[in-house]
């Protein structure tokens, strides 16, 4: 999806509708690759969904009987493309736990993960794309260094350990936000923002790192440019030709990265809901995989799949207009 000539206007749409359903053909292969891993890594984890929900002091009969209602007796091929053949007409089955339809449950704990992968997006692009900018603008300065120092930081760090540091100094020490739980935003829209400040800073802190180095990397690369230089020699200010010249050319891959941290973000919300209690769809994988409920496992990881790939798409159709020299093939 590369060239070095734009196509024309007339042409542009039935090129981006061909591109559009190619790669939607290629998501196929993908999501049942997906679908077949976690369904093989489920049923290898030891545990019976049976004994799980009846106990063990169930008897060996009851637990029969209960397997074979939900159809765990049938050969492990079987029950895969039982549960393909479902899902493809949009039916990912029902909880064993619960019995609630899986995509009712999912869409009950989406909203939780899409607040908090925005505001962790939020602060992360207010936060690194300012640093960035001005790292390669002052570049192997002494804000450069510590900025470069701050990104190292922001990596390394693992999110289980920010988060509890978090909590220790702005729940415990200074009781500025709670430490856990969860307000929906119709109910309380200012302590919903106070309780997911710190988790959205604990998600946010790797992602702005992450762009930092990317925006202030990919600056510095257009900064050498000729055009650049071009329109410096026409007399141009600096902060012009940064503003209208070369942050936008600049912001091509982190705009890359930003779509694909989005559909990470979706999935990556595991250890940062189930540590600071919030109801979305991290922590309904969690408690899914202890509780062995295979179908909600299975349709929450698909769906977390499909975001991934959805958005990953949304960003590759978004290039063509923001650089005109890219076109589509």
């Amino acid at each position: 999806m590369a060239g070095s000539s734009p196509p024309s206007v007339g042409l542009l749409e039935p090129l981006v509708g061909k591109y559009i359903l190619r790669r939607i053909v290629h998501m196929v292969p993908v999501l049942l690759i997906v679908t077949l891993f976690v369904f093989s890594l489920l049923h290898l984890t030891p545990g019976d969904p049976a004994v799980t929900m009846l106990g063990q002091e169930a008897t060996p009969e009851s637990i029969a009987a209960l397997r074979a209602r939900l159809g765990l007796d049938d050969p492990l091929p079987v029950q895969y493309f039982r549960w393909v053949g479902s899902a493809v007409q949009g039916d990912l089955g029902r909880s064993i736990h619960s019995n609630q339809p899986v995509s009712e449950a999912i869409l009950e704990r989406l909203p939780v993960t899409v607040q908090l992968s925005i505001m962790s997006m939020l602060i992360a692009l207010v936060i690194a794309i300012p640093i960035g900018v001005l790292s390669a603008v002052r570049r192997n300065s002494i804000l450069d260094s510590g900025a470069t120092t701050l990104a190292l930081a922001g990596v390394a760090l693992p999110n289980f350990f920010l988060a509890v540091v978090l909590i220790y100094i702005f729940a415990v020490q200074f009781r500025i936000f709670p430490p856990i739980g969860y307000t929906p935003i119709w109910e309380d829209p200012v302590d919903n923002i106070r309780r997911m400040i710190l988790p959205a800073i604990t998600l946010g802190t790797a992602f702005a790192a992450i762009i930092m180095r990317l925006t202030r990397s990919s600056l510095l690369e257009v900064l050498a440019e000729d055009y650049v230089r071009t329109a410096r020699a026409k007399g141009l200010r600096s902060s012009h030709v940064i503003r209208v010249h070369a942050l936008k050319n600049a912001l091509i891959p982190v705009v890359t990265i930003v779509g694909l941290q989005i559909g990470t973000l979706l999935g990556g919300t595991v250890i940062t809901e189930t540590i600071f209690a919030l109801p979305g769809i991290g922590r309904l994988i969690v408690d899914s995989i202890f509780r062995r409920d295979f179908p909600l496992v299975q349709g929450a990881v698909l769906f977390v799949a499909m975001a991934f790939l959805i958005t990953n798409l949304i960003v590759d159709v978004l290039y063509a207009y923001l650089d005109p020299r890219i076109r589509y093939q």
